[in-house]
């Protein structure tokens, strides 16, 4: 089985370095999305994350997806919409507790422990047993999360990767048993 994890396009937040709320693409994000979906693999299912820019990216990508809330972005709470530097300045022991504890979630949202848990559980049944390649725009917090999964990684492996809007990620394997094939970065910069 394959499963081709995209990421959507880029945000308002993407370009400012801000947590992920509900924002939809911006114009560069649209068109560089339009753009790409030309060279989207072929597939069986696709599935989307239920955030504004996933569904604008698939819809882009001209893709009819099923929109699956396990690949949601990470909640982030009370934290959503702000910088990091925002974050920090408010907030400077709950964002060092966050960076350094996995199952911490200061902001109210929910931890990385618990977004990993949850993209597990969507590797471990993405779709029926006929899907034999499966197609998923989601936000990047969740395609690492996939990542650290196939690598059999710590949680804070997490930080370590990064992903790129509109960039591809291929596993290959079955439920419980995923192998990182390519990582290809987006056309797009942020």
């Amino acid at each position: 089985m394959r499963i081709f994890l995209v990421c959507h396009g880029s945000t308002a937040a993407v370009r400012e370095a801000r947590f992920a709320a509900d924002e939809p693409l911006d114009e560069i994000g649209a068109s560089r999305a339009s753009a790409a979906g030309a060279g989207v693999p072929r597939f069986d299912r696709a599935f989307c994350a239920p955030s504004a820019r996933c569904r604008q990216s698939a819809e882009a990508l001209g893709l009819r997806p099923t929109v699956d809330a396990r690949l949601a972005g990470c909640d982030y709470g009370d934290w959503a919409g702000r910088s990091l530097d925002e974050v920090g300045a408010s907030d400077p022991a709950g964002l060092g507790e966050w960076l350094t504890d996995p199952s911490a979630a200061p902001h109210g949202g929910e931890s990385m422990t618990g977004l990993l848990a949850r993209v597990d559980a969507w590797l471990d049944d993405p779709g029926p047993p006929a899907s034999h390649a499966v197609l998923a725009v989601a936000d990047a917090v969740v395609i690492r999360a996939a990542v650290v999964h196939a690598l059999g990684a710590g949680p804070h492996a997490i930080w370590r990767i990064d992903v790129d809007p509109l960039s591809r990620t291929l596993l290959v394997g079955e439920p419980g048993r995923w192998n990182l094939r390519a990582l290809q970065p987006g056309r797009e910069g942020s």
